[in-house]
């Protein structure tokens, strides 16, 4: 492809040990020969990326100010989930502090940037390969990686949290690839949460407060369109336990093409739990490969569409070993014009005996503009597995809302407890305690004025109620 912005001298001009030099130019090599993916290709489909345009971009500057300011919005937004093992701010994709608890010994956790890595860390790449030119895209111009390892036999009470802010305002509409490799060691456990957010006004500033749930405010007006392209790698060694969380907050001006990529080892676990709020088109592919016996993966989803937003979601449970476990559940409501799209499968491998896999959907249409897409996937290939896959799409439940108006329960109040109490029930199986209210805050705020019953009725005044203003 011919690109004006996305150079090879763009890659190669990447500081970086030389290991990353000859990774970012083996995948430029790559990008430059092949084509973008295109809607007809069915993990690509009702994604409408047939008009997306990569010149709009180009790759982001380096930036050698504002650490100080980078880390002190970080500390705000992580503060909702409380006490943490350490804290990581990276600003477009680059590492800029790392917080440590003084309570972590040293030899319990390692939290570094791969930038002094003599070698490339071990995994990179081998759990999330690029898929398509975007993820040679990734490679290509990839600035920084949070390397996060947990030795085997430890146990960390609190999370580790990693803030990727995104920056817009200061480089026109630049590229930005965070990319995470979490490393959990044999019979370890622990927790990872990574929040992703638009850069506002510094906290502190009346444009740049934070609000209950963490969400800044004052974001999102007049921002520059920024292409966010992050990955995350996750390797929960046997019988280790791991608690994750990623949440996305990002302005509706940027694009996100998430990858999120995990391997699950002999009855080791993985709870991870994603929420996506934010982007114009947001995009997570999540692939979860368990590879050994007795092992159980449970992913978590919530997501909430308003304005013109699209949420994108692709999924893979993919079991490779015996009596290997997954629960899948993705919850969502779309309101105004914004759509959703779940696209997943369940893969039983030959050998995989005794399987057992899950797999549901369940979205809310809030108005007639709003759209779902959901089509789920079995790819069984042996015997002796349970195995189940559901979808739904619809509007707020009519017996529901009569139930609680008959009750004297204005229609207003009766439809933002019903949604509320939607996002409410899976917010409570969140990983993490302060996550869980995190997530019910942000989405109480975001639904205000776009239920059935706050938008106005045809023939009114927006924001006059029938009757009011006579003579």
């Amino acid at each position: 492809m011919t690109l004006t912005a996305f150079t090879a001298d763009a890659s190669s001009a990447l500081a970086g040990p030389r290991w990353l030099a000859a990774r970012r130019a083996d995948a430029w090599e790559r990008f430059a020969a092949g084509s973008l993916p295109q809607e007809a290709e069915e993990v690509w489909r009702y994604s409408g990326i047939d008009g997306f345009d990569l010149d709009t971009f180009a790759p982001a500057t380096a930036s050698d100010s504002g650490a100080v300011s980078h880390l002190e919005f970080g500390r705000a937004l992580a503060e909702p989930f409380g006490r943490r093992a350490a804290l990581v701010v990276t600003y477009n994709g680059v590492i800029v502090e790392v917080e440590r608890a003084p309570v972590v010994p040293d030899d319990h956790l390692s939290v570094a940037s791969v930038l002094s890595h003599p070698q490339a860390p071990p995994g990179l790449g081998e759990l999330a390969p690029a898929h398509d030119a975007f993820g040679e895209l990734h490679d290509a111009f990839l600035a920084d990686v949070v390397h996060i390892v947990v030795p085997g036999k430890v146990v960390l009470s609190d999370p580790v949290v990693v803030v990727h802010l995104v920056d817009g305002g200061a480089s026109g509409s630049p590229s930005v690839f965070p990319r995470s490799l979490v490393h959990v060691g044999t019979s370890a456990e622990a927790g990872v949460i990574e929040l992703t957010a638009s850069r506002g006004p510094a906290p502190g500033s009346p444009a740049g407060a934070v609000g209950e749930a963490g969400v800044p405010r004052g974001t999102g007006a007049g921002t520059a369109p920024v292409l966010v392209v992050p990955v995350t790698e996750i390797e929960v060694e046997d019988d280790a336990h791991l608690a994750y969380a990623n949440l996305q907050v990002l302005d509706q001006a940027c694009t996100q093409l998430a990858v999120q990529a995990s391997r699950v080892g002999r009855n080791a676990t993985l709870r991870s739990f994603t929420v996506s709020l934010g982007g114009g088109y947001a995009r997570v592919r999540t692939d979860s490969d368990l590879v050994g016996q007795g092992g159980h993966t449970s992913l978590l989803a919530a997501y909430l569409g308003t304005d013109s937003q699209v949420h994108d979601f692709r999924t893979l449970q993919d079991h490779h070993a015996p009596r290997t476990e997954s629960e899948l559940l993705f919850e969502g409501a779309v309101a105004d014009e914004s759509r959703s799209v779940y696209s997943g499968l369940i893969h039983i491998r030959n050998g995989a005996h005794g399987a057992h896999a899950f797999q549901t959907n369940r979205n809310l249409v809030l108005s007639e503009g709003a759209h779902a897409d959901s089509v789920p996937n079995l790819d069984i290939e042996e015997n002796d597995v349970r195995c189940s896959h559901a979808s739904t799409v619809g509007p707020i439940d009519e017996d529901q809302r009569y139930y609680l108006e008959s009750r004297g329960i204005s229609p207003a109040v009766a439809e933002r407890l019903i949604v509320l109490g939607f996002f409410s029930d899976l917010a409570g199986r969140a990983p993490f305690p302060g996550v869980g209210p995190w997530v019910d805050g942000a989405v109480s705020r975001r639904l205000a004025g776009r239920l059935p019953s706050e938008r106005p009725q045809p023939g009114t005044a927006a924001g006059v109620e029938q009757g009011d203003g006579g003579g």
